[in-house]
């Protein structure tokens, strides 16, 4: 009978309690996330006075198409459209 000589890692009873006591101490040094928004963004975040403007245009435009009043100046609009696709000079 042959016998292989397999080695068997040693055993150290302390290695649990210092994996525990290292793992407290990393547990300890973790600084949790914080998030500071500066007065400008917050002023920035806030509704301005030209979109309330806006959005006061487009509740009106919005009636006006549901009641079926809403009716399209076409010359104002192909003005619009050649001014916008007009190359700059």
């Amino acid at each position: 009978m042959k016998i292989n000589n397999n080695p068997i890692p040693p055993v150290n009873p302390y290695r649990a309690n210092q994996v525990k006591s290292e793992k407290a101490s990393l547990e300890k040094t973790v600084q949790s996330d914080r998030l500071e928004i500066s007065k400008e963004a917050k002023s920035l975040s806030e509704p301005s006075l030209i979109t309330s403007q806006r959005n006061e245009k487009v509740s009106a435009l919005k009636a006006q198409i549901q009641a079926g009043t809403y009716k399209v100046d076409a010359e104002k609009l192909a003005s619009d459209l050649i001014g916008y696709y007009q190359p700059k000079q």
